[in-house]
């Protein structure tokens, strides 16, 4: 199976969303599809041996909606076959002959065209022969491929320009009939407004005014309700289409045919300010609605637009600025200070600080020196630097952070399930009401029963509004999802957001989660004879090319300090013992008790030390210079600055915190008391924590969180009922977990919790404000409060309470802009 994203416009309400779910799942070979009104987007799974994605696309078209392919990666796969790429190196007619040579031989392609200037290749093919496939034969004939299919129109600017179109396209709508819309008002009340001249009053100009903002403006209310009533479904457009031409006919009917009527008995009254006001209250509701709709979407926005656009590449000898989409792997880029980092890569030269706020949330500078991973679209603060690139393009971690956002945007929450169901039975519900409403007004109700029949039919049909309750889940999802991008938390998708809020337990895995990972030196004890930097140095010299992560911690540890290392001879590792080298003609020893046992040194009472610093989770380990005590070494992997106050605010939280660890119970509980952690879970051995995690499931019976590496704790974070994989740098684990932290900050859990909590709170509002909204106007817009206190629903004021409905939703979900992180 294979997963797409579709990029989808012309929706007007949640019931169009699922008339083209319903399509898509109607095509063999089509595992599963979800659409989202909220950010006019399509996720689909499908099997490739059945169906292409230009079927999806034709699927949706013929439904009565645009659509294309919203990943970068996947541009080539529709419009006429077409793949657009660089062959970098084919700069000249014997390479072009090569590529050309190479593009014959492959089954499939039907045309292409080589430009040597530009090293440009165009081809055209067909299936099943793929891009990829195509730039994959040119690469073994020797040439690097580069897409430029999104170098010539980026995905963010083709949906920046559809939105503007559909923005503004609104707009004129809107301006031209609230401009028609006033005279017409101030015509139909000359009582109100006597200073007007008569003629403002006649119907037949009244009419003449009405019709452009019936048929003109008001015409993707009839195109939206054919669409659907060719594919045998209803939807928003079908009611107001219903609504807006009964006042409209009728009134037009009246105009001419004023006799008929008045000898049936019922007054030729004309309707048409209800009509124009009603079409532009709507239309301005949808302005409204989709100016908001695109604000929902701004995180999104906010990660696309940090990705750079050139890198400083030395090729052939020579610094030259290239488009991002042609680095490759293996550049050697220069980046200079204040300029932002292109691709992924690892630091070969120089050093610097680095703003990776935009990534990881983290708003300190990070110190970077050689050997150190750099992510593209980061800042350098300070100092000149060269990188290797190592992810460019979709590989890199921004690319994978968008995808994972754009597929959580785009995945649906259980409880908008709910919200799916009415809305499917929704307007066909309306539509009957509406019926049962004229059917009793004009048999029941008083003169002029026909009038206030279709008054309160059409006032039925423009109040209802399924808008609101199709966009109650997916925005405030959005926004939420977005928010937790911005804090460097990536939440996989709608049912992870929802789910975390009910977190009652945390299982936090210790080495590398709550601890740092990586040993540091804590304590050195030393003998009377020497000072603590001459044991550090002497120390840190015999280990000088150790690659034992104790011995590199130690020598981490003198360097820190600023101390010159002496050069080690005759170095030797004793597995399990320890280490034994030569300094200034000085043997040295540095090891265990038995090490020290074997050799015969006289400890003199630093076993007692040793004790101390076991005791207290530390791994101690003896100096001896020529055969005498020097001191003792030891050496912890120490707590984040982070894990205290992070396991505290969830204790506020009412949160259960468990560590689960391999390490010995003594150790363990050194850890716990020093964090606060409720229980420890100790000597668990990787493959055992899975088992330990179903065991916390059924004896807590609630929702278990576990957070680990995302690599070494996957089995463990599948099992949980929420996993929070901790990332670092540009290895984001996102396949392992329900969640990611980009950076190692604990901080980040307690953040998570809250934003789906914010989230979650936002859902209830808005699905409570939606349902009651159309279970309480409804019946008043029916006329059920006129027999008690007189009471009758202007259409016009109908079409308000619609517009504002979706636009009160919208603003609700905009609120969790606000929302604050964890610092």
């Amino acid at each position: 199976m294979k997963k797409i994203f579709l990029q989808i416009s012309g929706m007007h309400c949640a019931s169009c969303a699922l008339t083209i779910e319903k399509n898509l799942k109607k095509i063999e070979g089509v595992e599963n599809a979800a659409v989202n009104f909220a950010n006019e987007k399509a996720t689909v799974d499908y099997d490739e041996a059945k169906i292409h994605p230009a079927d999806l696309v034709r699927t949706i078209k013929e439904s009565g909606y645009e659509a294309s392919l919203s990943e970068e990666d996947k541009l080539w796969t529709i419009s006429g076959q077409k793949v657009v790429f660089k062959a970098i190196g084919m700069n000249n007619p014997h390479c072009a002959g090569i590529v050309g040579k190479v593009l014959q031989d492959l089954k499939g392609v039907s045309k292409y065209n080589l430009d040597i200037a530009s090293e440009k290749v165009e081809a055209e093919y067909s299936a099943p022969l793929t891009a990829e496939e195509i730039m994959e034969a040119v690469k073994e004939a020797g040439y690097e491929p580069v897409s430029l299919e999104k170098q010539a129109q980026p995905l963010e600017d083709r949906e920046k320009q559809a939105r503007e179109r559909e923005i503004n396209n609104l707009k004129f709508s809107t301006l031209l009939a609230a401009l028609l819309s006033v005279p017409i008002f101030l015509g139909s009340f000359p009582e109100w407004f006597p200073f007007l001249p008569g003629f403002f009053s006649n119907r037949y100009l009244l009419w003449v005014l009405a019709t452009p903002v019936q048929l003109f403006a008001g015409w993707q209310f009839y195109k939206g309700a054919w669409v659907a009533l060719k594919h045998k479904t209803t939807d928003m457009n079908t009611l107001i289409a219903l609504g807006t031409s009964a006042a409209y006919f009728y009134s037009v009917f009246a105009t001419v045919f004023p006799g008929i009527l008045t000898a049936a008995g019922q007054k030729a009254d004309v309707y048409f300010d209800t009509a124009a006001v009603i079409v532009t209250l709507i239309l301005l509701g949808r302005y409204l609605e989709a100016v908001a709709r695109g604000k929902t979407s701004e995180a999104i926005k906010k990660l696309i637009g940090l990705q750079a656009k050139t890198a400083r590449v030395i090729r052939g000898g020579k610094e030259m600025d290239v488009p991002v989409e042609e680095v490759i792997v293996g550049d050697i880029i220069v980046v200079r200070p204040g300029e932002k980092i292109s691709v992924d890569g690892k630091i070969i030269e120089g050093t610097s600080a680095i703003d990776e706020s935009m990534i990881t949330g983290e708003s300190v500078p990070v110190d970077k020196k050689v050997g150190d991973e750099v992510i593209g679209a980061t800042i350098n603060k300070a100092g000149s630097f060269k990188f290797k690139a190592i992810k460019v393009g979709k590989d890199t971690t921004l690319s994978q952070i968008i995808r994972l956002v754009e597929e959580a945007q785009a995945s649906k929450a259980p409880v908008q399930k709910l919200a799916d169901t009415v809305t499917a039975y929704f307007v066909p519900a309306v539509m009957g009401i509406a019926i049962l409403t004229f059917t009793v007004w004009f048999f029941f109700g008083p003169a002029p029963a026909f009038t206030l029949a279709l008054v309160n039919m059409v006032a039925v049909l423009i109040i209802a509004c399924p808008c609101a309750l199709g966009l109650a889940t997916p925005t405030a999802i959005i926004v939420g999802t977005g928010k937790g991008a911005e804090n460097g938390i990536l939440i996989k998708d709608a049912g992870s957001l929802e789910l975390a809020e009910k977190i009652k337990t945390v299982v936090f895995d210790k080495t590398g989660t709550l601890t740092k990972g990586e040993p540091e030196v804590t304590d050195i004890a030393e003998t009377d004879s020497w000072t603590k930097n001459d044991l550090l140095k002497i120390s840190a010299s015999a280990e000088r090319y150790s690659e034992h992560p104790l011995g590199m911690a130690v020598v981490k540890k003198a360097q820190t300090e600023g101390l010159t290392l002496l050069e080690p001879k005759d170095f030797q590792a004793m597995p399990g013992k320890g280490i034994r080298a030569v300094v200034e003609g000085k043997e040295v020893l540095k090891g265990n008790l038995k090490l020290m046992e074997e050799n015969k040194v006289d400890l003199k009472g630093m076993q007692e030390e040793s004790e101390v610093f076991s005791d207290l989770g530390r791994t101690p380990m003896y100096v001896a210079v020529e055969g005498k005590i020097a001191g003792i070494v030891a050496v912890a992997d120490t707590i984040k600055d982070s894990s205290k106050e992070a396991v505290g605010e969830l204790h506020k939280m009412g949160i259960r915190v468990i560590m689960i660890t391999g390490d010995n119970l003594q150790t363990a509980q050194t850890i716990a008391r020093q964090v606060g952690i409720d229980q420890v879970l100790a000597e668990v051995l990787p493959p055992e924590k899975e088992e330990k995690i179903k065991q916390l499931q059924k004896e807590t019976r609630s929702v278990v969180a576990m957070v680990g590496d995302g690599i070494n704790d996957a089995p463990a974070l599948a099992a949980s009922d929420v996993g929070i994989a901790i990332g670092t740098g540009t290895d984001v684990a996102i396949e392992a977990s329900d969640i990611t932290l980009i950076s190692g900050d604990l901080k980040a859990v307690v953040t998570a919790i809250k934003l789906s909590k914010a989230t979650m709170s936002t859902v209830r509002q808005n699905l409570f404000f939606a349902f009651v909204y159309n279970t309480a106007l409804i019946p008043v817009a029916a006329g059920v409060l006129y027999p008690f206190f007189g009471i009758l629903l202007n259409p016009i004021f109908a079409a308000f309470a619609m517009a504002s409905s979706s636009i009160s939703v919208l603003t609700n979900s905009l609120r969790l802009r606000g929302f604050k992180a964890e610092r």
